[in-house]
């Protein structure tokens, strides 16, 4: 079995991908299930978040999904301050270091999404044969 230099540089990077998304997925579900009623609490007069709220009866993925909402929303406010949907009373009362956990996590996702796509272009182009 012959593996190449550029067959364990992808491994490689294919693990750290995925392992860099299950550590996201997981301090998203643990932020879900220990932060949401603070979160939501901080959100409560939002138009971006009231409608997604149902979203934290839908188990895990339920969860996930009304997270990731919360993060875009405190992440990138300025979408939403613009469209009226959140006021910026609510984001300067959201706690700043739970602000910044949702960040982290949201940056990191888009990160290793776009590392993901990236790696798949490379690998598809030739560019790691």
């Amino acid at each position: 079995m012959n593996v190449s230099i550029a067959d364990l540089i992808f491994l490689a990077f294919s693990l750290l991908i995925f392992g860099g998304i299950f550590m996201c997925v997981g301090a998203s579900l643990h932020m879900a299930y220990t932060q949401m009623d603070l979160m939501l609490a901080h959100l409560k007069k939002s138009s971006a978040i009231r409608p997604h709220i149902p979203l934290k009866n839908g188990g895990p993925w339920g969860m996930l999904l009304l997270v990731g909402w919360i993060a875009g929303v405190v992440t990138f406010p300025g979408f939403y301050l613009k469209r009226g949907e959140v006021s910026i009373e609510e984001l300067d009362a959201f706690p700043v270091r739970l602000k910044r956990k949702l960040a982290l996590i949201k940056w990191s996702s888009i990160v290793l999404l776009a590392a993901m796509i990236l790696l798949f272009i490379f690998r598809k182009s030739g560019l790691l044969k």
